[in-house]
């Protein structure tokens, strides 16, 4: 039996059934009764993961000693960097931190184009500068290689 616009040796074409019609209206459900519960980090998507806010500061840390002591090529030390800084803003967000350190990161992390060395080493001496109080007396322990 040959169906108009089906080739030969080709499935018929299927019919959506009832069920299929109700899917766009359980996923609005679903969106509206799950949106409250997500945290604004948790709904950006494809964003970097939200890290404890003591390890994000850690690596931060790291990141800027790094910077400021070259040790790496000028692209790898501005991935590392910028890296650092998004899981940063992420880990911020998503602890519920508002302190400088954390509004620099929410800066840094806006910037398009490349960096400038000049501009990747005033951001690591503020990330060291600010990181500072949150490794002394913060909300957990944070490692700083110095």
């Amino acid at each position: 039996m040959h169906q108009e616009g089906a080739t030969p040796g080709s499935a018929p074409p299927r019919s959506i059934g009832r069920g299929a019609a109700a899917f766009p209206l359980a996923l609005s459900v679903l969106a509206l009764l799950g949106a409250a519960s997500l945290r604004p980090a948790a709904a950006v998507m494809g964003g970097p993961k939200a890290h404890p806010y003591a390890q994000a500061v850690g690596t931060s840390v790291r990141a800027a000693e790094a910077v400021l002591a070259q040790t790496g090529t000028e692209t790898c030390l501005r991935g590392k960097l910028t890296n650092a800084m998004l899981g940063l803003s992420a880990s911020c967000e998503a602890s519920g931190q508002r302190n400088p350190l954390c509004q620099l990161a929410d800066q840094v992390s806006v910037i398009t184009g490349p960096w400038s060395l000049g501009a990747m080493e005033d951001t690591a001496r503020k990330v060291i500068l600010l990181a500072a109080p949150v490794a002394v007396g913060g909300p957990g322990p944070v490692e700083v290689n110095r």
